[in-house]
């Protein structure tokens, strides 16, 4: 089981997610989050869901076939975008996106 507990920074976090090569990798290490959240109070239905928005977000920030790979390992998608798989929104699309999420 992997241990997460000297891990820092949410950088770290997804380069430790980013650097999986195999399914079964990528497996133990979402358990693996998901009990770190646990630990800090969350139930599991809460730190599964957090663990897949926080890597579709950070996924959002690389390339289309990082961001698919992690997507396809961690079933996954970006929180506001949604997934790859639907391509990327325009700049202006984007923008409203943002507005829209921020004023809820």
């Amino acid at each position: 089981m992997l241990n997460l507990s000297k891990v820092e920074t949410a950088g770290e976090l997804f380069n430790v997610a980013n650097g999986v090569k195999s399914q079964a990798e990528a497996d133990e290490f979402f358990e693996a989050y998901v009990l770190y959240c646990m630990e800090a109070g969350d139930s599991r239905e809460v730190a599964e869901n957090k663990v897949r928005q926080n890597l579709g977000y950070v996924a959002g920030y690389y390339d289309d076939e990082t961001r698919a790979r992690i997507e396809k390992l961690y079933k996954c998608e970006h929180p506001i975008f949604g997934p790859i798989a639907d391509g990327k929104p325009t700049p202006e699309k984007t923008f409203q996106m943002g507005v829209d999420f921020a004023s809820k």
